[in-house]
């Protein structure tokens, strides 16, 4: 049997918290890398929830844990790292601070992974059960390397197959120079400029989205809003 990483029997008593938040969740003891330049990262500091964002981060948050009636995961040993990264914004490169994404700053969303040290977040990305832990949106989606969440189902995108949508149909874009036609074999044909059969490929439909594999091999999307299709830079109304 494999090693509980964090303490299992916490997890419990985050369940029984879920939803509706009534309690805060405090990750203590841990390495933090906040990726906020102005905040910094800590050798051994406390990470705050409040419901999906972060209240706080930093040292000696753990000594009002109990006045706070704070859930208490003791990260001792191990670092939190953002889940989701602009590695442009961290390098800079944005016009604001306002732009950057994923850093665990209070106000930002409580996403973020709990890791051992031997363990880099790239690898969790590839095999999330090395992680201790990962926080979505406040909410635990895995805990001592066991999903809480089901896998999400995706279309099934192995083969064409018949489809019946009331966005079937031809599609031309407002300046008449894209034809495009999608058909119930889930295949589109793409007229350009006068020149038939331009781009030709599979599609698959979910709700208000559209996924295209051209036979050429790329991919691209659409989203279809009030009936009007929007692909590529292109607004399609159907004919």
């Amino acid at each position: 049997m494999k090693t509980p990483i964090l303490d299992d029997t916490v997890l419990a008593v985050i369940a029984a918290n879920a939803g509706d938040h009534r309690r805060p969740l405090m990750f203590v003891n841990a390495a933090i890398h906040t990726l906020d330049t102005m905040i910094g990262d800590f050798a051994a500091a406390d990470l705050l929830l409040g419901g999906d964002v972060i209240v706080a981060v930093g040292p000696g948050l753990h000594t009002a844990a109990e006045d706070d009636g704070a859930i208490v995961v003791d990260c001792t040993g191990l670092t939190i790292v953002p889940a989701v990264v602009d590695g442009v914004a961290v390098a800079g490169l944005r016009a604001g601070p306002a732009d950057r994404v994923g850093t665990l700053t209070p106000g930002n969303p409580a996403t973020f992974a709990v890791i051992p040290g031997s363990v880099t977040l790239e690898k969790i990305i590839w095999r999330p059960e090395q992680a201790a832990a990962v926080v979505v949106d406040g909410e635990i989606a895995l805990f001592n390397g066991e999903r809480r969440r089901p896998t999400p189902v995706e279309p099934d995108r192995s083969s064409p197959r018949a489809v019946d949508s009331p966005y079937l149909g031809m599609w031309i874009d407002e300046t008449g120079f894209i034809h495009q036609e999608l058909t119930a074999d889930f295949r589109y044909d793409e007229t350009r400029g006068g020149r038939p059969h331009a781009y030709q490929g599979s599609f698959w439909i979910d709700g208000d989205r559209i996924v295209y594999r051209d036979d050429l091999g790329f991919w691209a999307y659409g989203q279809f809003v009030a009936g009007v299709l929007h692909h590529a830079g292109y607004v399609f109304h159907r004919r």
